[in-house]
């Protein structure tokens, strides 16, 4: 029998282990951490009950159920536990139920960072705000509150006690005469209600309004299915391109994320949060990025997300497998450095600079029969990035980024492309603003970073594991079509990789001996243990 070991949502043999590129000793450890964890907030019904009543303004908890175990919606990096407000009855158009969703602190890098899990929380939180002000045509979902770990909690200004909204009411009208900035409709409301005993559970977590099936499907139950439907894929994409049309009409000043502050605003001062950066810190691989930190020129950007890299390759164990590709992960990587002011307008570098859900995939899009967009759902890891990286999904072929056939990409890319161009012209779109008095059209931009490669080089920035083969694939070539001799390009480009190249990797090879050894053990183990059972 083929020795197995149980990750999170699939059984592994150690001959498919051995073989994967991310680090499986890592992601061996998330079943204990899961049920650790499940553990706990199954413990904190009642606080559940008390946090959600406090949101909502209701007249006690007992009006909250929690959904049982069976029923939590848990995904990659957040669980959701749907909970029944007894209250409302059928007097909600929306339905009767809530989320409350927290994210996985295994899954997040919380004991590496400690604070990514509120990082994370409070950013998705200043998405949904942001939302709100300046795109209310795009449908999300209603976010009634929200708290953080270290136990400031922030309630929707329609459900506070009425005597606290007259005094947000004359604060706002005071900032707003004197020409200061307002604060968002989330304003920080304690909870006055006593904690049911053990306490505050040391975890953030979003209040959000439940999608009932009457509101909508997710996109990814019918795609495979129903993607070759010419009128399903028109609505959606006639949708989906007026959501980035709404987005990009208003320019931002900085690449960063938006977050909701302890006094309510809503600020662009937080780093640029990604699902890449996070899920490499969770691996404990630094990032080096602080979190206050924003960027004020593409270049700067680039430079530090390439860097990111570059400490992947560094730190974690099975980054290498042997000399060969050393050789060509340094080779690409220093390439990728020289080569990205070839993909980038230098009168673009200061911006203007979109906001850009980059979480947005088939399973966060929710559609009706004929594949409207109703609604889109967990909104984390979004923030503004320059214009030129703003692309269609990778998605609409199906396969990996790294797996993506050009060709067959291009066809979905250009129906995207005929739909985004119509409803410019119907809109009479334009991105302009006091800072950026250029008006620039969304469309001929996105069809310029494809024609010149960009759309590719942004990809590969996103993906660490997946930037090696895109570079391989689509991104060197365009270099080297008119060179007639290449041979010496991995003799030479490793060594501008770093000065110490050599003894780096002499401690990744041992490092992934070391891997290696300890992985084989891991199966071997278990083994043991399930003869000795």
């Amino acid at each position: 029998m083929p020795r197995t070991r149980q990750l999170l949502r699939e059984e592994l043999t150690y001959s498919h282990a051995k073989r994967k590129e991310i680090n499986i000793l890592h992601q061996l450890t998330y079943p204990s951490q899961q049920a650790q964890f499940f553990t706990l907030l199954q413990s904190k019904r009642s606080w559940i009950r008390v946090i959600v009543a406090h949101h909502l303004n209701l007249s006690s908890p007992n009006s909250c159920q929690v959904a049982d175990f069976g029923e939590w919606l848990h995904g990659s990096f957040n669980v959701c536990i749907p909970v029944t407000i007894l209250e409302w009855g059928q007097k909600e158009q929306s339905g009767n139920r809530v989320l409350i969703r927290f994210p996985l602190p295994y899954r997040i890098g919380e004991t590496f960072r400690p604070g990514n899990g509120d990082e994370k929380v409070r950013c998705e939180a200043g998405t949904y705000a942001w939302l709100e002000e300046n795109c209310p045509d795009i449908p999300i979902p209603r976010l009634y509150g929200f708290g953080v770990a270290t136990g400031e909690t922030f309630t929707r200004i329609e459900n506070l006690p009425i005597w606290t909204r007259w005094i947000r009411c004359l604060r706002h009208c005071a900032l707003h005469f004197f020409g200061r900035p307002t604060p968002s409709t989330y304003i920080r409301h304690q909870c006055r209600t006593e904690i049911p005993e053990g306490g505050w559970p040391n975890v953030g977590y979003l209040l959000i309004e439940y999608i009932e099936d009457s509101k909508g499907k997710m996109l990814s139950s019918t795609w495979n299915l129903k993607r070759d439907d010419v009128n399903l894929r028109t609505n959606f994409f006639q949708g989906l391109t007026r959501i980035y049309l709404s987005l990009s009409r208003t320019p931002l000043p900085r690449i960063g994320s938006f977050i909701i502050d302890n006094d309510g605003f809503i600020c662009l001062k937080n780093r640029p949060l990604s699902l890449g950066m996070q899920d490499l810190e969770n691996e404990r691989i630094p990032t080096d990025i602080p979190r206050d930190y924003t960027y004020s020129t593409v270049d700067s950007y680039i430079v530090d997300i390439l860097s990111i890299h570059d400490s992947r390759l560094r730190h974690q164990p099975n980054a290498v497998n042997d000399l060969g590709d050393y050789i060509y992960q340094t080779s690409s990587l220093t390439t990728m450095r020289a080569i990205f002011p070839s993909f980038f307008r230098r009168d673009l570098r200061r911006g203007p600079f979109i906001f850009s859900l980059t979480d947005l995939h088939q399973s966060n899009i929710f559609v009706d029969e004929k594949w409207n967009i109703t609604s889109l759902v967990d909104l984390e890891w979004a923030c503004s990035l320059p214009i030129e990286m703003i692309q269609p999904p990778h998605w609409l072929t199906n396969p990996a980024v790294d797996r993506i056939v050009s060709s067959e990409y291009n066809n979905s890319r250009l129906e995207f492309m005929r739909a985004l161009t119509d409803n410019e012209e119907e809109s009479d779109y334009s991105i302009s603003n006091d800072r950026f008095s250029v008006s620039l059209s969304l469309s001929h931009l996105m069809s310029a970073a494809w024609d010149t490669g960009t759309f590719w080089y942004s990809l590969a920035l996103s993906s660490p594991t997946g930037l090696f083969a895109i570079f391989d694939k689509e991104i060197q070539p365009r270099f080297i079509d008119k060179c007639p001799d290449h041979d010496a390009f991995h003799q030479i480009m490793p060594w501008y990789w770093a000065q110490d190249i050599v003894s780096i990797l002499k401690h990744k090879l041992a490092d992934k001996n070391a891997y290696d050894t300890q992985l084989r053990r891991e199966f071997e183990n278990e083994t043991s243990l399930s003869q000795a059972g």
